[in-house]
């Protein structure tokens, strides 16, 4: 405690004053200077006294510093004693404690307002002895599930029975399902629900993540209207903005008294273009009717060999103009569970984005495979173009979306509508330096 060698000097000096003080007393007594030695007397307690409050208010400063430190209270003021060099290390220690906590608080903060602002459920459990205590609860799990913010699992164990016998299952283990939770006694809602076990400095924690299927579904769906209103509105304007300018511009010529030459060659040019735009606002129109009608899959067992040559067969002239090298490599005839001419639209549609992908590409190749796996039919159309630009990667399936002039947008879209309503998914992702769009259908 007493470490500093200014502390030790001034203990030692009061101490050989004291010891001097009595022995001049003494010797005052032995020579009859009786008056003299009670002087000395009284100095020496005085010395003794004030050395008694010196140590006194030394240990009494080190107590309290070194309690405020273990019980976290960094509340004490010590100002009136930071001019005392004799604590200078005491008070750089309790200084940087307390900055220290102060982050720490700070960050404790930030993190729990973090938490409970995400729309996600999120409990963090906390193992003491042999008890889960819960050491946070968000504000959305708890306004959510209508739960009171608890601190021991029993408790959270009667208000979400149907959670916490998931997790018990488990042994509080590593956890991603779907759980069915009824809240508020209504219709019961579908939640994703992740778990993960981790120790930090010896203290076992259990974090719970629960995320509504329908909110993300919402979510999803409301991001899908925006970007299709903004492509709907985009086109619309396109076509409308430049014939409201004809129509003024004949409008302007119709109300002249007589019209020249010059004049009716502009109304010919005026009508042609309105109905070059015209004819495109309909050829929109109409794709956006294709997708928004397209009929339920008439499923039938079909050869899907048959129907890769088929759809290779209707494509083999465009791959003839293009130079286009066709590697076939479905050599299992699989037998699947399919509307055949929709399943031939989307393959024709895929090879016919693969022709326009590899128009300035020195090797032009593509490649059609086919594996069985996990009770799935996975099939692969692949080319060597240059692949999909990342800054329009989620982009490529939302309608009408095209990066080509002549583009009608809607391929994509027609075909990921066509392989969901046969219960599968389409994707794509960029292989050995090829791009490659999978078709999952379930093996039926």
């Amino acid at each position: 405690m007493l470490r500093t060698l200014q502390t030790y000097k001034l203990l030692f000096l009061r101490l050989i004053f004291i010891v001097i003080g009595i022995e001049l007393s003494l010797y005052f007594f032995r020579i009859g200077l009786l008056f003299t030695g009670i002087f000395g007397l009284c100095m020496v307690f005085l010395l003794g006294r004030e050395m008694y409050f010196f140590v006194r208010n030394m240990v009494l400063i080190y107590n309290k510093t070194i309690s405020s430190i273990l019980q976290d209270d960094f509340s004490s003021d010590f100002s009136k004693h930071k001019f005392n060099s004799t604590y200078n290390e005491l008070f750089t220690l309790y200084e940087t404690l307390k900055n220290k906590q102060n982050e720490q608080v700070t960050r404790d903060i930030i993190y729990r307002s973090i938490l409970n602002n995400i729309e996600s459920g999120v409990i963090i459990l906390q193992k003491q002895e042999r008890e889960w205590s819960i050491f946070l609860m968000n504000d959305y799990f708890s306004s959510h599930f209508n739960v009171p913010k608890v601190s021991k699992w029993r408790y959270l164990k009667n208000q979400l029975p149907a959670l916490c016998e998931i997790i018990e299952e488990d042994d509080f283990h590593e956890i991603k399902t779907s759980i069915d939770i009824s809240i508020n006694e209504q219709s019961k809602q579908t939640f994703v629900l992740q778990a993960s076990r981790t120790e930090i400095f010896e203290q076992d924690y259990f974090i719970v993540l629960l995320d509504s299927i329908q909110n993300v579904v919402e979510k999803k769906e409301k991001d899908a209207w925006i970007n299709l209103m903004k492509v709907i509105s985009h086109e619309l304007l396109n076509s409308i903005t430049p014939i409201r300018s004809i129509c003024q511009n004949l409008e302007d010529l119709v109300e002249q008294d007589s019209l020249s030459t010059e004049d009716l060659e502009d109304i010919k040019n005026s009508v042609q273009t309105m109905l070059r735009r015209s004819d495109h606002l309909q050829k929109f129109v109409e794709g956006y009717r294709k997708l928004a009608m397209l009929p339920s899959p008439k499923k039938e067992k079909t050869e899907l060999q048959q129907l890769v040559e088929n759809c290779i067969q209707v494509m083999n002239p465009l791959f003839r103009k293009s130079n286009i090298e066709v590697i076939n490599a479905v050599n299992q005839n699989y037998l699947i569970n399919i509307d055949s001419q929709q399943i031939e639209q989307v393959l024709i549609n895929l090879l016919t984005n693969s022709i326009n992908a590899l128009e300035n590409s020195s090797l032009k190749q593509i490649s059609i495979s086919a594996e069985a796996k996990n009770n799935r039919i996975f099939i692969k159309v692949s080319d060597s173009g240059k692949g999909i630009e990342k800054e329009i990667e989620e982009k490529i399936f939302l309608p009408f979306f095209t990066t080509r002039t002549e583009g009608a947008g809607i391929g994509l879209t027609l075909s990921k509508n066509i392989i969901e309503a046969h219960g599968g998914y389409i994707s794509h992702k960029n292989e050995n330096n090829k791009t490659v769009f999978e078709i999952s259908l379930v093996e039926e």
